[in-house]
């Protein structure tokens, strides 16, 4: 997996090499599912059934109107995943993991960075005990300094997996946190894959997205998710390991995006060839299309 800082695109190759990408959903798999009973869990199982594979979900309890709840290929745990040895027998024969136990706004530190990550390195390091090779993790943009920081900086559009990696709140650090997680583990245990999936605001609809204020909105870059193309996408990650944004291309605002960039981010550059490619918007997605195959779509 890479760090912000570390990537080249010579590595990118080699990898691709290795491990070549294929659409997941040719092979069904048995895919344990953390946090199942979330707002992003649940709609990431419906997809997966969706798409023809058996889901292991773990949570901490579940509701029994969830539209998954009676399906024959999903069978639920209540686990605490920080207890290791229960959750190992949880998961014993899955083929993937896609890990989305987490917090969903930041509390304090000492709460927020100790149990977001608890789970996640918890998680990834017992999966190599069982073979299971192939892990999802939810990470954020807000690994960025955006929406919920003192400030909102950026140091360039259109923001890639290059871009530094700068939290001031405990949410986007226990995000950054668990990426570094991440990567030690892929360290020591080589032949484990481990793709974070940095989302958006994951949104029914583009609709949903729309914010009146849009300087107090501004560290979000007007950007979202739609919710079923970010289930995609993770579906599509545990084929590989790497840092993906995952953002829609399109604002949720009726400005475009360089008068919104040159209102509120006068000083921070644009690359050069972005603007003259005609792709709009302030995050570049495209590593996510070439090596997972994912473009995004506004299922609603």
């Amino acid at each position: 997996m890479e760090t912000p800082q570390n990537k080249s695109s010579n590595s990118e190759h080699s990898l691709s090499q290795i491990f070549p990408l294929f659409h997941l959903t040719a092979l069904a798999m048995k895919i344990a599912i953390t946090g199942c009973n979330g707002g992003v869990g649940r709609r990431v199982v419906l997809w997966v059934l969706k798409e023809g594979h058996t889901v292991v979900g773990a949570d901490c309890a579940i509701a029994q109107d969830t539209d998954f709840y009676n399906n024959p290929a999903f069978s639920f745990h209540p686990v605490d995943l920080k207890d290791f040895d229960t959750t190992l027998k949880v998961f014993e024969g899955c083929d993937a993991i896609i890990q989305l136990a987490a917090f969903a706004q930041p509390m304090d530190y000492k709460t927020k960075v100790h149990n977001e990550n608890h789970p996640a390195g918890n998680i990834s390091t017992k999966y190599s005990q069982l073979g299971i090779y192939r892990v999802a993790l939810a990470s954020s943009v807000n690994v960025l300094r955006g929406v919920f920081s003192t400030e909102p900086i950026f140091h360039y559009f259109p923001i890639d997996e290059n871009h530094p990696c700068e939290p001031d709140e405990p949410y986007g650090l226990s995000k950054l946190i668990a990426e570094m997680q991440a990567n030690t583990i892929v360290r020591r245990y080589p032949s484990m894959r481990i793709a974070s999936i940095r989302i958006h605001w994951f949104v029914p609809t583009r609709a949903r997205a729309y914010r009146q204020d849009y300087f107090h909105t501004r560290g979000d870059l007007w950007g979202y998710v739609q919710m079923d193309s970010a289930a995609d996408a993770f579906l599509r990650a545990v084929t590989g390991m790497r840092l993906f944004f995952i953002v829609a291309p399109q604002l949720a605002a009726d400005e475009d995006w360089l008068e919104l960039k040159e209102k509120y981010f006068p000083d921070v550059p644009v690359k050069p060839g972005w603007i003259e490619s005609g792709t709009k918007g302030f995050f570049d997605c495209r590593k996510a299309e070439r090596l997972l195959g994912w473009v995004h779509t506004d299922y609603a």
